[in-house]
């Protein structure tokens, strides 16, 4: 959900993103919608496709499934 957050607030087509990051059309899409999950390499090629640091997106990923595993 970052990945994609950060895609549209930039602007960027997800075919944009594929460009700049160097990253298959297809792959993105998989991995926006969660049905992939990225190597630590593909973070960092969507990282600097998007301009961001890594750990923008790392720090997020990791927020996120602290809330998931958290009871409620």
């Amino acid at each position: 959900m970052q990945i994609r957050r950060l895609r549209e607030a930039r602007g960027y087509s997800l075919e944009q993103l594929a460009e700049r990051s160097g990253l298959s059309f297809r792959g993105l899409i998989y991995i926006e919608h969660g049905q992939r999950s990225p190597s630590v390499l593909t973070l960092l090629e969507i990282a600097r496709g998007l301009g961001v640091e890594p750990g923008e997106l790392v720090n997020h990923i990791a927020r996120e499934e602290s809330d998931e595993s958290s009871p409620q």
